[in-house]
């Protein structure tokens, strides 16, 4: 069995001979008996916790919460963190190998980061060495600079009170196209659907938070939008 089973449950029913997923299921799941993914990711995990400097125990927790060793399988689990503790060299070719092999499914590498994410803020700071390795994975893994900017505020909270980051827009865009945004990302991120493909509840709760987050910088938007007031984000982030 995957070392890796909190996101592998994600798709438990479509590793079974009898069931009938639905596509959406299929989409955000690795390919089944996939090692080399369940190496890769984690091998990501070990590193974000060394990326600060040090693997605290609260980060290995927090890692086994969400990268769910099964029975039989922790040791070699705390194995990955002991070699971490020596070097964060090497998590790029991991990121690369993720990426390049599920670029077409990008609610899956989405859900990779929310786990490191997981990880880096279980101490309570999410430091700058550690938001330049999110920031490289999410490159390797194909998003855009506004894609990471949005996984990062739902992940972390809005920076320089700016609620379009949520919604992976900048300031400016208009009613409509928050709506459209607001729409897609409430879809996707609902914790229903992570409940339904079998999610553990560490990944439910993500999900929690994050629709919490995206529901929060619509409202924002739209009140402001709707008064007849300007977006009071930072204009200096749409140039960055």
């Amino acid at each position: 069995m995957s070392v890796w089973s909190a996101i592998v449950a994600l798709a438990a029913k479509a590793f079974e001979p009898e069931a009938t997923p639905a596509s959406d299921d299929l989409a955000c799941a690795p390919q089944p008996g996939d090692v080399g993914f369940t190496a890769a990711v984690v091998g990501l995990a070990a590193k974000m916790a060394k990326a600060d400097g040090e693997v605290s125990p609260t980060e290995v927790r927090a890692a086994a919460q969400v990268f769910r060793p099964p029975p039989g399988e922790e040791e070699a689990f705390g194995l990955a963190f002991s070699i971490a503790k020596q070097s964060v060299l090497g998590f790029e070719s991991y990121a690369k190998q993720i990426g390049r092999k599920y670029r077409a499914r990008p609610c899956l590498l989405e859900d990779v980061l929310d786990g490191l994410f997981h990880i880096a803020a279980a101490d309570g700071v999410v430091g700058p060495r550690e938001i330049a390795y999110l920031k490289t994975v999410s490159d390797h893994f194909g998003f855009s600079d506004s894609e990471f900017r949005r996984i990062r505020a739902t992940n972390l909270g809005l920076e320089a009170d700016d609620p379009y980051a949520v919604l992976g827009l900048f300031p400016g865009a208009s009613l409509d196209e928050a709506r459209r945004a607001w729409r897609r990302l409430a879809a996707e991120n609902h914790p229903d659907r992570m409940a339904e493909r079998g999610a553990p509840p560490e990944f439910v709760a993500i999900a929690h938070d994050k629709s919490a987050a995206i529901n929060a910088a619509f409202a924002r938007i739209r009140a402001e939008l709707e008064s007849g007031g300007q977006p009071r984000a930072v204009l200096q982030k749409a140039a960055d």
